[in-house]
């Protein structure tokens, strides 16, 4: 138990570090951000009409949270996908724009926020009215991302979300036509869920959930999916984000007999229970956790595949989905081998890739940087990419182009269990026991 306990804090405190940002050749990347001027955004003037007579380079612009409680943000989920796709695409010589007659190479600005969002949208604005980028690259968080939409709307830039995704933002997507979203969250989430449990023949179900946007999210999206089919919530529990003790919540989970555990909470919390469960012995037939449990470093953090076989997390892809997301992840792989700290994330590395792919290949369509050209192309046409063809309805990425959203670990793999044709694996249940002390 110490030796699991003492690993599980030092992989906590691993995705708490502060991390400098990476500085890879051909782009510019700043990790402190600049002074900013007290009157930047107090005017609307937006970018250029007309492009410059010559053009070196296509700018995209990003605040990202390279310091502070969101660092690990930009280091392992979002960060190592745009830096790999910058620096491919000008390995290729940059992307095709008709209207200069060539291809331009990528530059990126990105700007440290230190993880607080007022900082965060200062810098947004002077990236757009004093650096005047091409492009925008997304914030870390779906609060982040919920506070860009309307900066970037007012100022006539498109927005392609990465790290968020929520009804919050659903529902504000008809405000912001140039703001579209990637990540599968609860809508398509919860009712794949649903249907798996049904299909093992789970008849009850206890809820805990950190209190915040992503918790009360999925929790209020899962509570009456689950009785609407049937199956019996035993108990629901929020918990705040510094929680420390879960043992009492676990101790009424088991007193409940439910069937599935089902925790909408972030890696810390995730942890923290898991890490609970095991010494307690509570091991019911369903076990889920959200954002963590669907990074390959999670078998490190507590010891080793066996520990986390059964373990179901929302996801999913991997190298079985297709022949595209194999080579993807071989590629990702690849480029991060220096890095000890980032490894594949199974939910959302393969559709933030994907949405840097069809933001290329909207621009080459387009035959311009127009940022509302791109747009009506975005909306419009479908692209090929490392999830195969997708598109856009309605601004979010169709369902139908997701390649699992639920998955479990079976042998040391991230197994896609949705039901359907999407499906890697049958699902294991019940879930194997924690393995012994």
């Amino acid at each position: 138990m110490l030796k699991r306990t003492l690993a599980v804090l030092i992989a906590l405190l691993m995705i708490a570090a502060v991390f400098a940002g990476c500085n890879k050749a051909g782009k510019t990347e700043t990790t402190d951000p600049p002074s900013v001027d007290e009157n930047v955004g107090t005017e609307d003037t937006g970018k250029d009409t007309q492009p410059a007579a010559e053009k070196e380079s296509i700018v995209f612009g990003g605040v990202r949270s390279q310091s502070g409680v969101f660092a690990t943000f930009d280091e392992t989920a979002f960060g190592p996908c745009y830096r790999m796709w910058a620096d491919k695409v000008n390995a290729e010589g940059g992307i095709y724009v008709e209207e200069y007659g060539k291809k331009l190479p990528v530059e990126l600005i990105i700007y440290d926020d230190k993880s607080d969002m007022a900082t965060m949208t200062r810098l947004y604005e002077k990236l757009i009215l004093e650096d005047k980028v091409d492009f925008l690259l997304p914030p870390v968080s779906t609060a982040f991302l919920y506070a860009t939409a309307p900066i970037a709307d007012k100022h006539g830039y498109l927005l392609i979300g990465a790290e968020g995704g929520s009804t919050t933002l659903l529902d504000s997507i008809a405000q912001y036509p140039g703001f579209f979203s990637v990540l599968n969250f609860s809508v398509t989430q919860v009712p794949a869920l649903v249907d798996i449990l049904v299909e093992n023949e789970i008849e009850s179900a206890y809820i805990v959930y950190i209190e915040d946007l992503h918790g009360t999210e999925y929790s209020g999206a899962s509570k009456p999916a689950l009785e609407e089919v049937g199956i019996e919530v035993h108990g629901m529990k929020a918990i705040p984000p510094d929680i420390q003790d879960m043992t009492s919540i676990i101790n009424d989970a088991i007193d409940s007999g439910a069937d599935a555990f089902l925790l909408f909470a972030y890696p810390d919390q995730n942890f923290l229970a898991m890490n609970q469960a095991m010494a307690m012995g509570y091991n019911p037939d369903v076990f889920l956790v959200g954002p963590g449990g669907n990074f390959e470093f999670i078998k490190g953090v507590f010891g080793g595949a066996e520990a986390v076989e059964g373990l179901m997390s929302w996801g999913g892809w991997n190298e079985k989905s297709s022949e595209k997301a194999a080579q993807f992840a071989k590629e990702f792989l690849e480029y991060n081998k220096d890095d000890p700290k980032v490894s594949i994330d199974w939910w959302g590395h393969l559709p933030y890739y994907t949405g840097l792919e069809m933001l290329q290949q909207a621009i080459e369509k387009a035959g311009t940087l127009d940022n509302a050209r791109v747009i009506e192309v975005l909306k419009s046409e479908k692209f090929d990419t490392v999830m195969g063809e997708v598109w856009f309805e309605n601004q979010l990425l169709a369902s139908e182009c997701y390649l699992g959203n639920v998955g479990q670990w079976q042998n040391g793999i991230f197994e896609v269990i949705d039901v359907g044709e999407n499906r890697t694996a049958d699902p294991i249940v019940p879930k194997p026991a924690w393995p012994a002390e």
